[in-house]
């Protein structure tokens, strides 16, 4: 069975590689609803976000409605149907972090990158989102970058923190 791990040069590969990949994921579960949500995993491992053409893609392959992948996708956070930045910004507004100044972080990131949470800039470098809660209470308000923790964060360092990663 392939794994996440393996498709870690898909960015070398054609749109037909990725999608001959995909199929291949598909067969090796089985075509099984009940593994929907592995699948579309692999899917945005192997294309970065899982789009409409995909999303038609897999239901055709495991014999679904459309409807049905789509609401699956939908409903969890952590799959995009759009393209991703190389940098994903992610804010905390937990409990912790909102009273610590965690809307002013998030607003100040919205103002520097131009760009509305659950958006990307432009040139695809960064990507906004808000998380509920990272798990980072005594460092509030914080911040991950890729899943790198950013801690006492203030609207003053931002600028700062993504020049670093230009």
């Amino acid at each position: 069975m392939i794994t996440k791990d393996e498709v870690c040069n898909v960015h070398a590969m054609t749109e037909e590689a990725k999608y001959n990949l995909l199929k291949e994921v598909i067969t090796d579960y089985d075509r099984k609803e009940s593994n929907l949500i592995q699948i579309l995993h692999m899917a945005q491992a192997i294309f970065g976000y899982v789009p409409a053409e995909v999303q038609h893609f897999i239901a055709d392959q495991m014999e679904l409605s459309l409807s049905k992948v789509n609401s699956v996708l939908t409903f969890y956070s952590f799959f995009s149907t759009q393209p991703k930045g190389k940098y994903t910004v992610s804010i905390c507004l937990g409990t912790a972090c909102y009273v610590r100044g965690g809307k002013e972080v998030l607003n100040k990131l919205k103002s520097v990158l131009g760009i509305d949470v659950g958006a990307t800039t432009e040139d695809k470098i960064f990507s906004l989102s808000v998380m509920r809660c990272i798990g980072a209470c005594g460092l509030a308000p914080a911040m991950t970058i890729n899943n790198k923790v950013y801690k006492q964060v203030n609207p003053n360092k931002i600028p700062r923190i993504l020049g670093m990663l230009k």
